[in-house]
């Protein structure tokens, strides 16, 4: 577990370093740790209890907090756009946690939030500015929308192979479409919630 924590906060540092030294954009920089460390979390079950998952969670929710509130870690806060995302990554990894003991649907959960969610991102920033649209105010393209369900199929297709989950195969026809709906309208990073959580149940109920 210390080591875990290690870790993250030795990337936050290393990150903060190219954001105020390197001048790497607070979008770029703050996409970054959302996989990585987002990705990382997804096998924590392999070696961390529930329970130290659970704690390390909260602990992050703090500690984010804290450096949101005495501005710290401005790679990770400072956008051109109102958001809690970073919040509610902490508040997602416990929630998952507690809501299914499976590894393989934690894992499931949060690679929706963190390689699905931020590939999408990233890829509709850089090739999606003539496909955008709007949803409950909030900026969205065509092509990180695509990406966000072909990321999500995959992932799912995944699971369902390590699972032996019996008669499962059907739902990768309307899970993808169900997670990108949330995807879309998860405004202010509240979908760093709403995508994993969702996911979590549905998975815990086959």
């Amino acid at each position: 577990m210390l080591l875990v924590i290690i870790a993250v906060f030795l990337l936050l540092v290393v990150v903060e370093y190219l954001w105020r030294v390197k001048k790497y954009r607070s979008e770029f920089t703050r996409k970054f740790i959302h996989i990585t460390i987002g990705t990382f979390a997804a096998f924590w079950p392999w070696f961390l209890s529930w329970s130290q998952i659970e704690l390390l969670a909260a602990a992050f929710f703090i500690v984010i907090l804290a450096s949101r509130l005495l501005s710290i870690f401005g790679s990770i806060h400072i956008i051109g756009r109102k958001t809690i995302g970073e919040l509610l990554f902490a508040v997602s990894i416990g929630l998952t946690a507690f809501i299914s003991h499976d590894r393989l649907i934690f894992a499931a959960a949060m690679l929706h939030m963190s390689l699905a969610d931020g590939l999408a991102a990233t890829v509709g920033t850089q090739f999606g500015q003539k496909t955008s649209y709007s949803v409950l105010g909030q900026r969205k393209t065509l092509v990180g929308t695509i990406t966000f369900w072909l990321c999500s199929f995959v992932i799912l297709g995944f699971y369902f192979a390590f699972s032996h989950v019996s008669g499962a195969w059907p739902a990768l026809l309307w899970l993808p479409l169900g997670a990108t709906l949330l995807e879309n309208i998860g405004v202010r990073g509240s979908d760093n919630v709403l995508v994993p959580v969702a996911v979590a149940i549905v998975l815990r109920l086959m």
